[in-house]
């Protein structure tokens, strides 16, 4: 098990690039394999999440070359994936073994999807769910993987009223839809992530998205096209965080993804009064991508809106260390979400505040924090091998006087390969050991 030492650092400055976005990349994966002709995607995220998704289906005969973060995908059309040797192993990737789902509900082959411990314990129920009443024969250990798909099932589309805005479930049933007879529609609760609908789209298939449900019909097909895939806005936000507490600070994120599903944290730290500036707005393939400028900020606590909570689902962790460092508390709810993710989030990030000296209140559905000052830790802090608690107990160290030690960041390389390389590059101070 490997650990981040994150000694004090208090200055943090320059030009930072972080790597493609796990979701877009994902995705390019899957619907590339499925699409007729060769598709070629750059800025791909080498993480290895993404890279179990890339595995799985060149185990399922998809002929897929990688040098770096450039991908050629030679498609073989939406009836052309092969039953695969052995069990699909998809490591830690919960956006995997769910979305894939979808896909394999509809095969004519059996297969069986498998992942590591933490995978092991997530629930899938709420995939499971609307792909059974689409037709689907799905076992699985008490709702959780592995999965086992009986192949050779005729699905039909559904109108699918999502129980929690999940972009992960949304993406499922629609890409199931794909192959079902008739319409599939899909309402959502609240906005998600759009990444699918966009690629659909820019893969040729219709989908007619009306403000909060959005529908495709079954049967039709995928053309190969080129796909630029933008940072990752999730990964960013470790360095928005970064950049808003640290003493000194001015650094800008260079070509972000800034697909208004995905900006509930710009607009989180923006209340919390945080030095924020987008520039060089652009779109590039059906994404918005934008340069992101950030200086030392004198953050206060809010109560966060619940309309943003499934906007920036993902950077949470990262928003606790600035809430930590805020002026007054800041107050999350509607967030029941996070205690499903890689860990439980909202009790994992407690434990390790109040390692740090932070006081705060775990609610049913978020967390209520007071800003303070970091103390030295008296003990270890444990991640629970989830990357984002290890990357976010890092950037904590922009506001420490003392090393602080996180245990179990092993998982970081899932979604941020290069993350103590750049961090240290623009300033900080972390070691792995």
């Amino acid at each position: 098990m490997s650990k981040f030492i994150a000694k004090p650092a208090h200055l943090l400055l320059g030009n930072i690039k972080v790597p493609g976005d796990k979701s877009i990349s994902h995705r390019s994966i899957m619907l590339g394999s499925l699409a007729t002709g060769i598709t070629k995607v750059t800025g791909f995220l080498e993480g290895e999440d993404a890279l179990s998704t890339l595995k799985a289906f060149q185990d399922m005969g998809v002929k897929i070359e990688r040098k770096g973060d450039k991908v050629t995908i030679y498609g073989v059309g939406i009836n052309g994936l092969r039953k695969p040797e052995k069990p699909l192993d998809l490591g830690n990737s919960g956006t995997s073994i769910r979305l894939m789902s979808g896909i394999l509900a509809a095969q004519n082959f059996d297969c069986k999807m498998v992942g590591d411990e933490s995978l092991s314990k997530r629930p899938m129920g709420r995939v499971i769910n609307p792909l059974t009443e689409m037709g689907a024969v799905i076992e699985s250990n008490n709702g959780k993987p592995p999965l086992k798909i009986t192949g050779g099932q005729q699905l039909k589309g559904i109108h699918y009223d999502l129980p929690v805005a999940s972009a992960q479930v949304k993406s499922c049933v629609l890409l199931a839809g794909l192959y079902a007879q008739g319409d599939t529609c899909v309402t959502e609760p609240a906005p998600t992530r759009d990444h699918t609908e966009r690629m659909l789209k820019g893969l040729g298939y219709k989908v007619n998205v009306n403000n909060n449900q959005m529908c495709l019909t079954g049967g039709g097909d995928l053309t190969a096209t080129e796909i630029q895939v933008p940072s990752d806005i999730s990964s960013s936000a470790f360095f928005m965080v970064a950049a808003a507490i640290a003493p000194k600070a001015d650094i800008t994120l260079m070509g972000v993804n800034v697909n208004p599903t995905r900006t509930g944290v710009i607009d989180i730290l923006k209340l919390m009064g945080a030095n924020l500036t987008l520039s060089n707005e652009r779109e590039i393939g059906g994404e918005l991508l934008a340069d992101i400028r950030i200086q030392s900020s004198e953050l206060k606590g809010i109560h966060i809106p619940e309309a943003l909570v499934p906007l920036a689902i993902d950077e949470f962790p990262a928003v606790f260390i600035a809430a930590s460092c805020a002026k007054g508390e800041t107050v999350l709810t509607g967030a029941k979400e996070l205690r499903v993710k890689e860990s439980d989030r909202i009790q994992v990030m407690a434990d390790g505040l109040s390692v740090l000296g932070i006081e705060n209140e775990v609610l049913e559905d978020g967390i209520k924090i007071q800003g303070g000052t970091f103390q030295k830790p008296t003990q270890v802090i444990e991640s629970h091998h989830d990357h984002r608690i290890s990357m976010s107990f890092a950037v904590a160290s922009l506001r420490c006087d003392y090393p602080v030690e996180i245990n179990g960041v092993d998982n970081v390389m899932t979604s941020f390969p290069n993350f103590v390389e750049l961090a240290n590059t623009a300033g900080m101070n972390i070691q792995e050991v």
